[in-house]
């Protein structure tokens, strides 16, 4: 048995199922980020994991042993919030070991185990301030300090860098994905940040609406989406979507779009029927300018970020968006042509949005 398995998990909230029937195991010392956008349950998930919510029905077992009856100061588990929640009249020494007092740890043991996570958090410096004194990194690694005291079998994360700025994220996101790596503690993530699940996670798990859609590696996952919801969740700059149809020319089968463009399809999907619906999905950064290129359209807008630079054009009536290098001169009003390598397109049948 995994070391956290979920079986058939169900929770609503009146006459609202959030989570309608779910299934997840968990290996030891695995990294599970949970994804998906606002109100797709993951949350929900993560709080009953924690015994915050009450399931419906289905079981939890961590390490070979149910708990979804147990309370959840009996499950052996720690949670970082998005809010720090940490005792603003404390000082960092005494919010990290409240848990251990409480659990009526010697003050011996309490001081060793502070004392040691502090270092590896470097907050030993910081030991006697108070919450109010700190920076939200240093807070957020306090909360964090004050999980990894107690020594649990599960860390659960909620969001735990919403509340930081851009730079301080990526920052953490190191220092998350370096505690990991120095404690191996079984971990599970929550966020809608798919940068941020894809930066730390060994497995992502892409929820829509209570339902998991997909799951896998990143790189799974961003190569191999299952369907257009997970194509267009996972990857940043997000998935372009075109709509065309399947035709055969010169015996191969291209997908014609609007505008009178035409891609060939992708390897694996050539036995698809002709006059068939499709999406084609083209990340971004797979479309290279080239000259009379199959993809040609009128600049509407570029984005500069420095190394690269975001170029949106109309390709028949649909906006497109490709990354090109940052010195690239581009203005807007100017054809834009690009091509993309067969290999790197996705196909989708419209009706379902299923792979092809």
């Amino acid at each position: 048995m995994a070391f956290l398995v979920l079986k058939n998990i169900r929770k609503s909230f009146g006459p609202t199922t959030v989570i309608p029937d779910l299934n997840l195991e968990i290996e030891t010392g695995e990294f599970v980020a949970l994804v998906g956008p606002s109100g797709c349950g993951k949350s929900t998930l993560l709080r009953a994991i924690a015994g915050l919510e009450e399931i419906d029905t289905g079981e939890i077992w961590i390490e070979g042993r149910q708990i979804d009856e147990l309370g959840p100061k009996d499950r052996n588990i720690a949670m970082v919030f998005q809010s720090y929640a940490l005792y603003p009249h404390k000082t960092v020494r005494d919010n990290m070991g409240f848990s251990l007092k409480l659990a009526k740890r010697p003050k011996e043991e309490i001081d060793a185990r502070v004392g040691e996570v502090a270092r590896m958090l470097h907050l030993d410096a910081l030991l006697d301030r108070k919450p109010g004194q700190l920076s939200g990194g240093q807070r957020q690694r306090v909360a964090m300090g004050r999980a990894i005291v107690r020594r649990p079998k599960v860390f659960l994360f909620d969001e735990p860098l919403s509340n930081l700025d851009a730079k301080l994220r990526v920052a953490m996101r190191a220092e998350i994905k370096l505690l990991h790596q120095s404690v191996q503690t079984t971990s599970v993530y929550v966020t809608h940040d798919q940068i941020e699940a894809m930066t730390l996670a060994d497995r992502l798990v892409v929820l829509n609406k209570g339902v998991i859609e997909q799951q896998g590696t990143p790189l799974e996952l961003y190569s191999n989406p299952c369907n257009m919801f997970v194509a267009g969740f996972i990857g940043s700059p997000a998935m372009n979507f075109l709509q065309g149809e399947i035709v055969e020319e010169g015996g191969q089968k291209v997908a014609r779009l609007g505008g009178g463009a035409r891609l060939p399809l992708p390897a694996g999907s050539s036995h698809a029927a002709t006059a068939r619906q499709v999406t084609l999905g083209l990340r971004p950064e797979h479309l290279t300018m080239q000259a009379g290129g199959p993809l040609t359209g009128s600049i509407t807008m570029t984005e500069p970020t420095g190394a690269q630079t975001l170029v949106y054009f109309d390709v028949g009536g649909t906006l497109v968006t490709a990354l090109v290098e940052g010195d690239t001169p581009l203005r807007v009003g100017d054809q834009f042509a690009c091509g993309v390598n067969p290999g790197r397109i996705h196909a989708f049948d419209s009706a379902t949005g299923n792979r092809i």
